[in-house]
């Protein structure tokens, strides 16, 4: 009877092993890899169509408006006539996109 078991065990397909590895892998892709990639590319649309006069908000949640764009920094305008440098990278997307609704 033990000898029956382990036969029926050793019969099993090994290219089920490879089509399940392989679907896995499709699985990760399509719902981890290339949603990130498209909110990167996203993301890096955005930060260069912004222009002078926009408002913003940056990821550490400060709100201004663009004074001045100088390659990969820009120059904050925020109440009374502060004027603060960051990187074109400081700016959130989804935070600037949320503010400007509300208004």
């Amino acid at each position: 009877m033990y000898s029956i078991l382990l036969q029926a065990q050793q019969q099993s397909n090994p290219y089920f092993q490879f089509i399940f590895f392989g679907a896995i892998i499709v699985v990760f892709y399509f719902f981890m890899i290339r949603p990130q990639q498209k909110k990167a590319k996203d993301q890096k649309k955005f930060t260069e169509e912004i222009k002078r006069g926009d408002a913003v908000v940056t990821i550490g949640g400060a709100h201004g408006t663009i004074a001045e764009l100088e390659g990969d920094t820009f120059i904050m305008e925020v109440e009374k006539g502060g004027r603060i440098r960051f990187n074109k990278s400081a700016i959130s997307m989804e935070a600037t996109k949320a503010a400007n609704n509300k208004k």
